[in-house]
């Protein structure tokens, strides 16, 4: 499983370059294409005469067709992937499990189980955000520590994906009234956007962790957070977490209780 989704990264890294060298071969030619992948083949789709931008000679015409045939074949390749890791995903009850968490989805679900198993290896949730490089780092000098940037360690592909999945669900948590919404809502006014990602996927890697040492589903209402409990209480030096944009969000110990 892990190989396979070492081979569906290389086809995205393949698709995103081949994406960029089309914007940049129609950036030169005066064609400015907003952002969005969706909106490139929108555009490529509106050009599929030659006639239909003069810009553009005839030859990058046939260069640009060739190009969003290469495209389509890594879509397709791509796609099979992504059915295989569904199907795999409705045969196993732990991945089903792990689909319950919002911004788990079936490639989060998969890798995770692929890499980690049952959690088992992992004491508590911490020592899992802390392999996947979710934590901050300390640095003490003088016997004065401090949080800094998180430490990016452990497996790579797994960071990205759980970040990628709070990225998503950050809209939709932050507007429930549950305890984690509440936690979120506290939290974005306070850093930046980015910031609060980072701290919702050290958070979701904590929530994966006990949904699958207990073998229990996720459940949004039984989720605790330390907001009220640290409110007051001088709690500046477990929060003076600094990310590359300067941004400050709650220390990875505060948060899920399920350690």
């Amino acid at each position: 499983m892990q190989t396979l989704h070492r081979a569906r990264d290389r086809l995205v890294g393949e698709r995103t370059a081949l994406i960029n060298q089309l914007r940049a071969i129609l950036l030169e030619r005066g064609s400015t294409v907003p952002q969005g992948r969706r909106r490139l083949e929108q555009y490529l789709t509106t050009m599929s005469d030659p006639e239909g931008e003069a810009s553009l000679s005839p030859r990058m015409h046939r260069l640009i067709e060739d190009m969003r045939a290469e495209w389509l074949e890594l879509d397709r390749r791509i796609a099979t992937f992504d059915n295989e890791f569904a199907a795999c995903a409705r045969n196993d009850a732990d991945a089903r499990r792990l689909a319950t968490i919002p911004g788990i989805g079936v490639l989060n679900a998969t890798a995770l189980i692929a890499a980690i198993g049952n959690g088992q290896t992992f004491a508590r949730g911490r020592d899992l955000a802390a392999w996947l490089g979710l934590v901050p780092r300390q640095v003490t000098t003088g016997g004065k520590p401090r949080l800094v940037g998180i430490t990016k360690r452990g497996n790579k592909y797994l960071r990205k994906l759980i970040i990628h999945g709070a990225r998503s669900a950050l809209p939709v948590l932050a507007s429930n009234a549950t305890p984690l919404g509440e936690w979120l809502r506290a939290l974005m006014k306070r850093v930046h956007k980015n910031a609060a990602v980072v701290a919702l996927a050290n958070k979701l890697a904590r929530i994966a962790w006990a949904v699958l040492r207990r073998g229990e589903e996720f459940d949004a209402a039984a989720v605790r957070t330390e907001i009220g409990r640290n409110r007051g209480k001088g709690c500046r030096a477990a929060t003076d977490v600094c990310w590359w944009w300067k941004a400050r969000w709650p220390d990875s110990r505060t948060g899920v209780l399920d350690t």
